[in-house]
């Protein structure tokens, strides 16, 4: 189940709203031009597959959400506890394109700094979050991650991740304590 929380950036401890029910979700963060689709995709694909194993059992599903949602570029969060060797997605950055988070199985939060407050967004299996260009953005995964997520881009040039160097991301309850 998505879960949405609103935090105002002086409180980051402490949520302004939850929201559990997929149609106030979906509403609220469509006021921001963010969207939130649920879609059952029969994949039982483990976080932390091997990379080739896991490609072999999602290219058909990533080849049409790439279609779907016109876009041209991806990368892959596969993690299962194990470190991470790309770049901190927990840091605040911007894309110069949309992104759509799919998440395959598992799950991962999405911070979101949207008008005068912030959105963390959990998603979970099946999962489909659209984030316009230009949105700061942190993912979070926790102390023990468990996720198979695809990011999809427009452009391989507008995957490139610009990091804002604000540090009060970290602040906010990420996965671990919602």
């Amino acid at each position: 189940m998505s879960i949405l929380c609103v935090f105002d950036p002086s409180t980051p401890q402490l949520p302004n709203k939850v929201l559990t029910h997929a149609e106030d979700i979906t509403a609220a963060l469509a006021e921001h031009g963010v969207s939130l689709m649920q879609a059952e995709h029969g994949l039982r694909v483990r976080p932390g597959t091997l990379h080739d194993e896991m490609m072999d059992a999602c290219q058909a599903h990533l080849d049409h959400m790439m279609t779907t949602h016109g876009c041209r570029a991806h990368g892959v969060i596969n993690r299962d506890g194990v470190e991470d060797q790309g770049p901190d997605l927990r840091d605040e950055h911007v894309l110069d394109t949309d992104e759509v988070i799919v998440v395959v199985s598992g799950r991962v939060q999405v911070g979101l700094r949207l008008a005068a407050e912030v959105y963390s967004v959990m998603c979970e299996k099946g999962d489909q979050l659209r984030v316009p260009a230009g949105t700061r953005r942190w993912l979070e995964l926790g102390e023990a991650p468990f996720c198979l997520a695809f990011r999809l881009f427009a452009t391989e040039a507008g995957s490139q991740l610009t990091f804002t160097g604000d540090a009060s991301a970290r602040a906010f309850l990420g996965i671990d304590e919602l």
